[in-house]
């Protein structure tokens, strides 16, 4: 607890001081890497920090997928479940950390395994990351539809007496709040900086309230429910999950709940490009915000899981186990100041996830990615310094794929699970790519030496290789029923990358700038600042 309370201090430290050599050093470095400084640094590391546990936000995921655990094995799959899954993801945020730090550019994992590897894993993790960053901002804004549906639909007319939104206005609530995400991005990455610093701050605020509201008002403070395994499958959880008489099958269901949550701190190497003192300040604040989401999160759901009146009650009320008990054990006054408070914090974690999809976009674009209009893609508003077709794209691709998603799912699994799912899949296989290739990479001519802030070659292959043990869970858990569609659309859109890779894309995509064509690029770096109007620059010296 101590060297994550002293972590999260030098969150400021870091940014105390920021020199006009730090300045250089930041652009040199990017231009050592073929690029130029034409978004704007204006964040903060606590805003690089602030950023990732937004889109993390355990009032999110935490909230929306929380009955994936209390129906499946009750208490338990909190106490235990939680701090494993979340161990998990730890390892894929360690293993990112190290390549941010000597790699710190927007649409980082396109990037890294491009170096590390070749053009074709650089393009596949660059279409695997897209489409993990299309789904997760699909799956969180519709978690933010179903909340605001649970909470105040019946008086907003979004949903019925009970609080159940049809997925045809979950998909018009998305598209709503995605217009108004991107339009906040596109006004400029101080204001959105702004917003998501407060969002931080609200998620921590608003979680120690919710948990000492839950032990206030628990009719019982019985915490031996969170190492109580009870087999709630079927009927008895709500039909969350098929029924099984296997308890370690339904425990590892379970872990989607932490696993899902604690993920989109991608966000932080997404956003390199904008950050001050990037290479020391993005590992740093990507570990953190994985830290610091886990602990406040299993804190804060084991209140809840204590204060449920009865866990057998609780877990048949399935999706609705968090409207049910918070109504039920709190004043009136104080669950509409949580409902409201929460419902922010779901809201900015999306607007938050436009702006790493949006970089994504950018990033990818820049160096002809997408096969059309990669060059409109990858322009600069020079007034906002914002990519601006990047944002609107994004939000656009959410938009559609949310609508097609509601037909793969209408009948079988909900809307919001099926995103969920194949949000993990796509989001873990692209962190997976460039952790991978770095084992191989590390030490060698592709990757000679390590950032500021380095694990060690030994420590990052320990957590490569368990990061790989941990995508294999993932998969594993993410296409049981009634979500085994999941993999049907998932091999299938991959083995469709992989023909347009060899039918078109091969010849076409060139990849990032390595070796000898970054010394080619001055004159396009210098007139590409010169469009924005960034001065005091360093020329590019490939191999310093």
């Amino acid at each position: 607890m101590a060297a994550m309370a002293r972590s999260f201090c030098q969150q400021g430290e870091v940014m105390s001081d920021y020199t006009e050599g730090d300045k250089k050093q930041d652009i040199h470095i990017l231009h050592s890497m073929g690029y130029a400084q034409e978004l704007e640094r204006r964040m903060s590391s606590f805003s690089n920090f602030a950023i990732s546990f937004s889109i993390i936000c355990i009032l999110s995921g935490g909230i929306n997928s929380l009955a994936q655990a209390t129906s499946g094995v009750g208490g338990a799959a909190i106490g235990i479940g939680w701090p494993i899954g979340c161990i998990i993801s730890l390892f894929f945020a360690l293993g990112m950390a190290q390549i941010s730090s000597a790699y710190p550019t927007a649409g980082g994992l396109y990037h890294w395994s491009s170096i590390l590897g070749t053009r074709f894993t650089g393009w596949l993790t660059a279409w695997l990351n897209l489409l993990g960053l299309i789904t997760v901002l699909g799956a969180i804004n519709i978690g933010t539809a179903l909340f605001l549906g649970g909470t105040f639909g019946a008086q907003l007319g979004i949903a019925d007496t009970t609080g159940v939104v049809s997925p045809g206005m979950q998909v018009v609530l998305v598209i709503l709040f995605t217009i108004v995400q991107a339009a906040i991005n596109h006004f400029g990455i101080g204001l959105t900086a702004k917003l998501t610093d407060f969002s931080g701050t609200l998620i921590l605020v608003t979680a120690a309230v919710l948990t000492i509201a839950c032990l206030i008002y628990a009719p019982t403070h019985d915490i031996s429910r969170l190492w109580t395994f009870t087999n709630y499958s079927g009927d008895a959880g709500g039909a969350v999950w098929p029924q099984s008489d296997s308890m370690w099958y339904i425990f590892a269901l379970g872990l989607l709940l932490p696993i899902y949550t604690i993920t989109g701190y991608d966000a932080s190497a997404h956003t390199s490009e904008e950050t001050k003192k990037a290479a020391l300040s993005v590992p740093r604040s990507m570990v953190s915000a994985v830290l610091w989401s886990s602990l406040a999160g299993w804190v804060m759901l084991s209140a809840f899981v204590i204060a449920i009146p009865d866990m057998a009650a609780g877990a048949k009320q399935g999706w609705a186990v968090f409207f049910t008990t918070i109504n039920t054990i709190m004043p009136a006054w104080l669950v509409t100041v949580l409902y409201v408070a929460i419902f922010i914090s779901q809201f900015l974690c999306g607007l938050a996830t436009v702006t790493s999809c949006s970089r994504m976009i950018f990033a990818f674009s820049r160096d002809g990615g997408i096969p059309v209009g990669s060059k409109t893609l990858a322009s600069v508003s020079p007034k906002f310094r914002t990519p601006v077709a990047a944002i609107w794209t994004g939000a656009a691709l959410e938009s559609l794929f949310v609508w097609g998603a509601l037909f793969i799912s209408v009948g079988e699994a909900s809307l919001y699970v099926t995103v969920v799912n194949a949000t993990l899949i796509f989001l873990f296989l692209s962190f997976l790519f460039p952790i991978v290739l770095g084992i191989f990479a590390y030490g060698t001519k592709k990757w000679p030496a390590p950032g500021p802030w380095d694990l060690g070659q030994g420590v990052y292959k320990t957590v490569g290789v368990l990061a790989t043990l941990g995508m294999v869970l993932i998969i594993y858990i993410a296409i049981q029923p009634p979500n085994d569609k999941v993999l049907a659309v998932t091999v299938g859109l991959i083995v469709l990358a992989i023909i347009i890779w060899f039918a078109v894309e091969n010849k076409r995509f060139k990849g990032p700038p390595i070796g000898d064509m970054i010394a080619k690029r001055k004159a396009e770096i210098a007139a590409a600042e010169a469009a924005v109007g960034e001065t005091g620059t360093v020329s590019p010296v490939p191999g310093e």
